[in-house]
């Protein structure tokens, strides 16, 4: 009898996680710029999710693009879903606000707002704890097809981690230490560089409690961890909120 529960509760959680996943793609982009007279016109950065009043798109600071030749017209862009898979939807884009010491930014988009996903409270978020996150692992070269993937938070662990010599220290690591340390989600999943920005959520509510960011891993001792490796890592949702007020 508790074989067959336990069995039935797994299925409930995996029916739940599908119907959430259902319920948010409309809400997750594709970031990237565009040029009209370049092949492909669009270049694809990272990922992002509407928040807010629905013109408002969150993603990692370090997939917005920090300068663009204005000249020949280049512009930020998210797709959002379209028609179909080969159709989605192209917005223009403007940084409104980056904070690149967290590594969050948020970005205005041109057109009718898209839906909207829930911020939860990260301050809550324990070990242990069943999460997922969608995005764009490879981009679109494919298409349009936002990716899920299912995790548990293994630890909650400071930015900073202490490498061997100075000569690994970069901008954000020497920012981070001037800012204090903060705690980052690590997840027991593996997460691509186009995964940056990616909602991170519970699996049953849809509500997110953290932005997935491939950066950091980056920069930490061991650069090879940065590979898929089974070790992904998210910035509580704090973060965003905190630049979400401050637009207003």
């Amino acid at each position: 009898m508790v074989a067959v529960a336990f069995g039935a509760s797994v299925a409930q959680a995996q029916q739940g996680l599908a119907d959430t996943v259902e319920r948010l793609k409309p809400s997750i982009v594709a970031v990237g710029t565009f040029q009209k007279t370049r092949s492909p016109p669009f270049i694809f950065r990272g990922s992002g999710f509407a928040v807010g009043d629905g013109t408002l798109i969150a993603t990692a600071a370090h997939v917005v693009a920090e300068s663009l030749q204005i000249e020949n017209q280049e512009t930020m862009m998210v797709l959002a879903q379209g028609p179909s898979a080969s159709q989605p939807q192209a917005r223009e884009a403007k940084a409104i606000a980056v904070d690149k010491v967290h590594d969050v930014a948020l970005l205005r988009i041109t057109g009718p707002p898209l839906p909207t996903l829930k911020l939860a409270s990260s301050h809550a978020v324990r070990d242990g704890e069943s999460v997922a996150f969608t995005g764009f692992p490879l981009g679109t070269t494919l298409g349009f097809y936002p990716v899920t993937h299912r995790a548990i938070v293994a630890a909650i662990v400071p930015v900073v981690i202490p490498s061997a010599n100075a000569a690994n220290l970069n901008a954000r690591i020497i920012q981070s230490i001037r800012a204090g340390d903060f705690a980052l989600f690590q997840l027991d999943a593996s997460a691509y560089p186009g995964h940056s920005g990616s909602p991170l959520y519970d699996g049953s509510s849809g509500e997110v409690i953290g932005i997935v960011n491939m950066g950091f891993l980056k920069n930490t001792k061991d650069s090879a961890i940065g590979q898929p490796s089974g070790i992904s890592l998210a910035v509580p949702i704090q973060y965003l909120g905190e630049l979400i007020r401050g637009s207003r």
